[in-house]
């Protein structure tokens, strides 16, 4: 297939798309892979009207008419959930019904970013998509309701797709940049050691999230790069690929309190891929070195 056949058998196959949280590190990825492919596409974000707000989302979602709501949009302040438990529940539950009944009100297929959050954290073994949900924080919780809210909304017609520890290059805040700038100020960092998941760029998230929209498959599905390590670990590679000679000490969870409960197991089982036909992400040492070039660190 030529590249002209491709990218219209990728139009024809996703159809019109709305991005939620079109703003957003992922978002923005989404976007911009959506626009490669020659999509027709629209991005909303806070601006344009509060996941909240029934009447309005109904209106937005029902003038467009896509055929793809791809639902991004959340309240990600792990920590401050814990303070702001009703305005984390308006954006990640009600928001998200919202969102979903008015996918459903047009006919359009949803996906859904959840996340790690949703399960306990216990083990050393990655969960699979149907594992027992447990989640131990505010934000854990709400997400975990939100999955619930899309698959009663649009039961035959939803992508939950669960990542973790996402890094992009344009967005506002996240590891890789904390890490980066903590090691212009420090000779040593200290970094949790006893937590263990995998690093997500938005980058490659952005592409299979298309494809998989694209498919008609249907489900639960876990994504992120391959390989695990620890916080600790993936500071020290930051800091090797990067050049920067700041040491890590790690610390555990216990050492490093926080309001909200992290998991200690993130690991994430990527059957749901292989089973779909839909090809792994890159190994996650391999996306760092390609995010610190496109930053312009290396």
């Amino acid at each position: 297939m030529s590249g002209e056949a491709g990218a219209d058998a990728g139009r024809a196959a996703l159809g019109r798309v709305l991005v939620t949280g079109a703003q957003g590190q992922l978002g923005l990825d989404v976007c911009g892979a959506l626009a490669r492919r020659g999509a027709e596409f629209r991005g909303v974000d806070l601006g344009d009207f509060d996941l909240a707000d029934a009447p309005a989302v109904e209106a937005a979602v029902a003038a467009y008419r896509p055929d793809v709501v791809m639902h991004l949009a959340a309240y990600t302040a792990v920590d401050r959930a814990e303070d702001e438990p009703d305005a984390c529940f308006a954006a990640n539950v009600t928001g998200t019904r919202n969102v979903a009944r008015a996918a459903r009100a047009v006919g359009a297929r949803l996906l859904y970013i959840s996340t790690d959050y949703v399960f306990g954290g216990e083990g050393d073994a990655p969960f699979e998509t149907d594992a027992p949900r447990d989640p131990r924080s505010v934000y854990g919780r709400t997400k975990s309701q939100g999955e619930d809210e899309v698959r009663a909304a649009v039961p035959d017609r939803n992508y939950v797709v669960r990542i973790a520890w996402v890094f992009g290059a344009r967005g506002r805040s996240n590891f890789v940049k904390t890490m980066l700038r903590l090691s212009r100020e420090r000779d040593e960092v200290g970094v949790v050691g006893d937590q263990t998941g995998s690093p997500t760029y938005t980058a490659d998230l952005a592409e299979l999230l298309c494809d998989l929209a694209a498919t008609g498959r249907f489900g639960t599905y876990h994504a992120t790069n391959e390989g695990f390590c620890t916080w600790a670990d993936f500071a020290r590679e930051i800091f090797a690929q990067a050049g920067h000679p700041t040491r890590v000490k790690e610390l555990t969870t216990d050492q490093y309190p926080t309001k909200a409960v992290r998991p200690r197991n993130s690991r994430l089982s990527k059957a749901s891929l292989d089973a779909a036909g839909l090809a792994r992400l890159p190994d996650w040492k391999d996306a760092l070195r390609r995010y610190l070039k496109e930053t312009g660190e290396i």
